[in-house]
């Protein structure tokens, strides 16, 4: 079932239970008025039969009913004609908002349901692709009957890789479903300088091989939070400060406490990002082109979209700025502690 005859159906749904109501509602009205006219114009015969013989009108009583009974048909079907235009017309403004309504109803499923989709397929491309390198390189080696020791190493060696990216890619998909889930963290007070250090600890052997300095700037600012998830949030964010940096450069890492959020800045001086890519670098599997590095980074594109994740079930939030040839400033606001 497609989401537009979803839309469909719930409309119906919705016009059907308001046509029900509206047309139980005139059906009140109608017998009500209709009773009172009723009651009305009968209370008028009475008054004019009790009245003496010489104050009566000088016409037959039973004119004066025939009168009234045609008065009061009148007034039924003047009555019964109002009610239906004004249920044609709720019926029209019902069929309306009810569309309305029913997308804003099923717009969340529709969005998730979407984002389901392409998260499949960005998956499935994502593993596809180091599969069918194994693959063909495995197929043309195999059609070589003089295949020597060494292409064969080399071939495992080759296979190798492709089997670390994927695991890679399928930690980085199990990490990412973990924190889409409604977690119950185990928040504690921590200290913000701390819990950073440790992740600065994690990457500081690749940052040496890259010969790229830290300057750290530490405020001692205490944060509630799960100390795992915000170790692993400031790894993704160093690592991939120091992926994108030149060789012999400079992350610097500042905490500060801005009114009642912890202010964690990481900044790397690489070439920087597209204004371009800015507004997409969260979202799964978004990778920006080569023009942010000269050399070639692995990688999935999962990363920053773990980490925005980890941010918002702590309450907190991301931002990045970044020009092109100015290197990128990653911003993360947490609430404070005091």
């Amino acid at each position: 079932m497609t989401f537009k005859s979803a839309y469909l159906k719930l409309t119906l749904f919705y016009v059907l239970i308001v046509m029900i109501i509206s047309l139980v509602f005139s059906f009140v009205i109608y017998n009500i008025s209709s009773s009172e006219l009723n009651r009305g114009l009968g209370r008028q015969t009475r008054v004019l039969r009790e009245l003496p013989t010489e104050n009566r009108p000088p016409f037959p009583i039973q004119d004066l009913e025939k009168i009234r009974l045609e008065q009061l048909d009148a007034s039924n079907n003047h009555l019964r004609l109002n009610l239906i235009y004004f249920n044609l017309l709720i019926l029209a403004l019902s069929s309306i908002a009810s569309y309305f309504f029913a997308k804003r109803t099923l717009r969340p499923i529709e969005e998730m349901v979407n984002a389901q989709n392409r998260f499949i397929a960005d998956a499935s491309h994502e593993l596809k692709t180091p599969l069918t390198a194994m693959r063909a390189e495995i197929e043309v080696n195999l059609r070589d009957r003089k295949l020597k020791l060494s292409e064969t190493k080399k071939l495992l060696k080759s296979n190798l890789e492709e089997i670390n990216k994927l695991e890679s890619l399928s930690s980085a998909l199990l990490k990412l479903a973990k924190y889409q889930e409604d977690l119950k963290l185990d928040f504690e007070k921590l200290s913000l300088p701390e819990i950073v250090t440790k992740a600065y600890e994690k990457v500081e052997n690749i940052a040496s091989e890259k010969s790229i300095e830290f300057d750290n700037n530490f405020e001692e600012v205490y944060i509630k939070g799960d100390k795992q998830s915000l170790v692993e949030l400031f790894v993704i964010l160093l690592d991939n400060a120091v992926k994108y940096s030149p060789k012999k450069s400079k992350v610097s890492i500042k905490i500060s406490k801005d009114h009642k959020f912890a202010q964690i800045k990481i900044i790397d001086h690489g070439v920087g990002i597209k204004a371009s890519d800015l507004p997409y670098i969260f979202n799964r599997f978004y990778r920006a082109d080569n023009s942010r590095s000269k050399e070639e980074i692995d990688g999935y594109g999962l990363g920053l979209s773990i980490a925005k994740r980890i941010t918002e079930l702590h309450g907190g939030n991301i931002i990045v700025k970044s020009k092109i040839r100015d290197g990128s400033t990653f911003i993360v606001k947490l609430p404070a502690r005091i």
